[in-house]
């Protein structure tokens, strides 16, 4: 058995937070899949790449297939510069790219990044478009982490991120299930919008906040809380149901912040109490917000597990390296018992092989 494969994971969160990069070495022994992380980076956008990616959904065809291809070459060469390659050049590069499209019920997901592109400026082979080929199934193309999850963090009862949206993956029966649950960063981070700044460090302004009863009520009501899954969210969703509700009002945005945090609280609560989850690891930024951690700990009955700041900042990256690695190796990636896929699959194109 070959002693193991060095691969560069890439991530870039709705929430657009910056471009992670995590260098990681897996290796599989007859107890399974470990992992080191070797270097791990995150690399703000500049104000120019923010906006180019936040207003991708409006553009033209033609200028959406540029940006993809742009977007793609930026990547690479942010590789190239920040990424220590050693002596031995790594096995492949496995790049989620960034949502512009996730309309999974009209049967499509885009997320850009020209694998090509990025393998034209590196030189190494890379995986990308990762969550296509399960929504060509029929699944939700989402989440796709819960296979990192069951193989990498198989001590936790469930695993649960706070990045643009909040989801989370457990086992029942020996069966993986996994789901998005509400809107977290993408969602705090437009509002503090307000104050001038890019997201709300601790809670501090939303700590102040008052909860408003009626937005709140609201905000829970919502359909889609009540549905079961397989399921997820996107920014389509945010822009339908949610931004509605809080312009319907002359609210005030701190109050308004406050209501959100009790929301996601809540939200996470209820389902950690009707599946019975007692373990819980939290990863991701919203796992270093501290209001935010405190609410959930206020909520949740079982234990909530904060690792080191590697864990919650570059796990989903680190997932992302490994799913892409399992695609190399012509494995399954993806689950149908979490996306309500017609199969499992094995996900992603290669590119520059």
């Amino acid at each position: 058995m070959e002693s193991g494969y060095t691969v560069i994971g890439v991530m870039s969160g709705t929430s657009l937070d910056g471009l992670d990069l995590v260098k990681c070495h897996f290796r599989e022994t007859e107890a399974g899949w470990h992992f080191d992380i070797d270097q791990a980076v995150t690399l703000p956008y500049t104000s120019a790449w923010k906006n180019r990616l936040e207003t991708a959904h409006t553009l033209s065809g033609e200028a959406l297939v540029q940006l993809d291809r742009d977007y793609g070459a930026e990547i690479g060469r942010q590789i190239l510069a920040h990424i220590r390659f050693g002596i031995a050049p790594p096995t492949l590069v496995s790049s989620h790219g960034h949502t512009v499209f996730h309309k999974p019920e009209l049967g499509y997901t885009l997320q850009i990044g020209s694998g090509n592109a990025m393998a034209a400026v590196t030189g190494l082979p890379v995986v990308y478009d990762l969550r296509s080929l399960d929504v060509a199934l029929g699944g939700q193309g989402a989440p796709l982490v819960p296979v990192g999850d069951k193989v990498l963090f198989s001590e936790f009862d469930a695993c649960l991120n706070l990045g643009g949206f909040s989801n989370i993956s457990f086992d029942i029966q020996g069966e993986r299930k996994a789901f998005d649950i509400c809107p977290v960063n993408i969602l705090l981070n437009a509002l503090v919008r307000d104050f001038g700044l890019d997201c709300d460090l601790d809670g501090n302004i939303g700590r102040q906040g008052k909860v408003i009863d009626e937005l709140l009520d609201q905000m829970n009501a919502l359909p889609y809380y009540a549905a079961s899954p397989p399921k997820s969210l996107s920014r389509e969703w945010l822009e339908q149901y949610i931004e509605p509700l809080i312009t319907q009002s002359n609210w005030d945005t701190q109050d308004i912040l406050a209501t959100v945090y009790e929301h996601i609280a809540t939200q996470i609560a209820t389902i950690a109490g009707t599946y019975g989850l007692q373990y819980i690891l939290l990863t991701g930024g919203g796992a270093l917000n501290s209001f935010l951690v405190e609410k959930i700990k206020e909520k949740v009955s079982g234990t909530i597990v904060v690792p080191d700041r590697e864990i919650i900042e570059f796990k989903e990256a680190l997932i992302f390296g490994f799913l892409g690695l399992l695609r190399y190796l012509g494995r399954v990636n993806c689950l149908a018992s979490v996306t309500g896929a017609r199969s499992d699959s094995s996900g992603g194109v290669l590119a520059g092989l």
